[in-house]
């Protein structure tokens, strides 16, 4: 709560600590009442800012630095916030324009830059009936089958005799949106389904609690949900110049909904994210088929695959209001929503159900979040750092994926402990074999 004579107010709950500590390993229950969800969110967030003449900055962790804290106020003090205002997960941490692990409500406009340029990027995982026990002593060959079946890198593609059949929604909606937008016709969108990409992009197997094996993998829409982002982010900038608005940040430029870009936007960004499902949904194939090759016990599918995105828009309704919701790192939480939380390569992951806290428009963590940025990670770091930290895991120890080493990263189990009201988590995941795009 803002005080008229003070520039801004920052409450930290330090007198619910002794409660608290006594409820870290408190079992919660699937849906909190509205009360018992307004008294946990007390408990968990740990900041609140609201400044005048801004919308409240609601902060699920104490580890944020100054950058980051200025971007988010940066997105409180414009206009088209909703009054609930903005939220910081756990793992928050400075990104383009806004924040990386934040949760933008708007009213009548989107923010590309907000959205990214990495459109619909998220995480698949199935659960297979195979157990740690059938799994060969030597996971070397399936890792190498995974980087020869699937085109890795920033320019990976499929060659013809290998592309995969294009979804004919996707690509009629494609033509749709390069007959308005001619320059969007650049990218071959179909060699890219079922690629994986770079950076922090990954497939993994891993072994749960109970020894079951899992194949979970990172991507998002490829370069063509990378084209559709900067196009739209220069037209909102451009905007933005025409009507003379000024800005605390140039990427913060917005399409009013009232506007002919703002539609061409929706649809653009909405294809993409379904291109980004797609994508994820061919790759898990071809991964499973790679695991065959390696296998020799019969084995299926035996939990429903989560796909869910945590680099996206999408419109939903937030205390009686019809909002446009930008997750730009985060997941979707809402109650019973099954949702996944990957860390580093050597860290741990989890599968988790929502629980619908209502303060952070239904929202959770999408991963660690970076501690060190890339160039700082290559600084801090050496090559046997990676290898020390990786041990355990068959993965690639070298240079080119020096700057994903786990360090590079916030710890995972604390974001964990700070989003208790977010959610449940259902199973604990530790990689045995991570392909990185590198």
């Amino acid at each position: 709560m803002a005080c008229a004579n003070r520039p801004s107010i920052t409450h930290r709950w330090g007198w619910f600590a002794t409660l608290q500590g006594s409820l870290t390993n408190t079992a919660y229950p699937q849906q909190f009442s509205p009360l018992t969800t307004y008294l946990f969110s007390l408990i968990f967030m740990k900041q609140l800012i609201h400044e005048p003449s801004s919308r409240p900055v609601r902060i699920w962790t104490d580890d944020i630095d100054e950058a980051a804290l200025q971007q988010l106020r940066n997105l409180a003090s414009m206009p088209f916030i909703d009054s609930h205002g903005v939220v910081a997960m756990p793992d928050v941490h400075v990104g383009i324009g806004a924040t990386v692990g934040s949760v933008i409500a708007t009213d009548k406009a989107i923010i590309p830059a907000a959205v990214g340029v990495d459109i619909g990027c998220g995480i698949n995982a199935v659960q297979l009936s195979l157990h740690a026990n059938d799994l060969p002593d030597n996971l070397r060959p399936i890792r190498l089958q995974i980087e020869r079946d699937i085109p890795l890198g920033p320019g990976g593609a499929h060659k013809h005799k290998n592309m995969p059949s294009f979804d004919t929604a996707l690509q009629n909606g494609l033509k749709r949106i390069t007959d308005r937008h001619p320059k969007l016709e650049r990218h071959h969108a179909q060699r890219q389904i079922g690629t994986l990409g770079s950076g922090n992009h990954f497939i993994e197997v891993c072994l749960d609690e109970n020894d079951s094996v899992w194949v979970m993998l990172h991507s998002g829409s490829r370069g063509i949900g990378n084209l559709i982002g900067r196009y739209f982010i220069e037209k909102a900038k451009r905007h933005m110049e025409n009507l003379g608005i000024q800005l605390p940040d140039s990427n913060l430029a917005y399409l009013p909904d009232d506007t002919q870009n703002f539609k061409d936007y929706v649809e653009a960004v909405q294809w993409a994210q379904d291109y980004a499902f797609e994508n994820r949904r061919v790759m898990m194939d071809r991964t499973i088929a790679a695991l065959r090759r390696h296998i020799k016990q019969p084995f299926h599918i035996t939990q429903e695959g989560i796909n869910c995105h945590h680099n996206y828009v999408e419109q939903e309704n937030h205390f009686g209001r019809n909002l446009w919701v930008t997750r730009k790192g985060a997941i979707r939480a809402g109650a019973g929503d099954l949702g996944v939380i990957p860390g580093s390569m050597g860290q741990r992951s989890y599968i988790v159900r929502g629980k619908g806290n209502l303060d952070s428009y239904c929202s959770c963590a999408h991963g660690a979040g970076r501690k060190y940025s890339r160039t700082a990670a290559r600084q801090h770091f050496q090559v046997d750092d990676l290898i020390q930290q990786t041990e355990g895991v068959e993965c690639r120890k070298d240079n080119a994926v020096l700057d994903e080493l786990p360090s590079a990263y916030k710890d995972i189990d604390e974001v964990m402990a700070n989003q208790k009201d977010l959610v449940e988590v259902l199973h604990t995941l530790k990689q045995v074999i991570c392909v990185k795009g590198a």
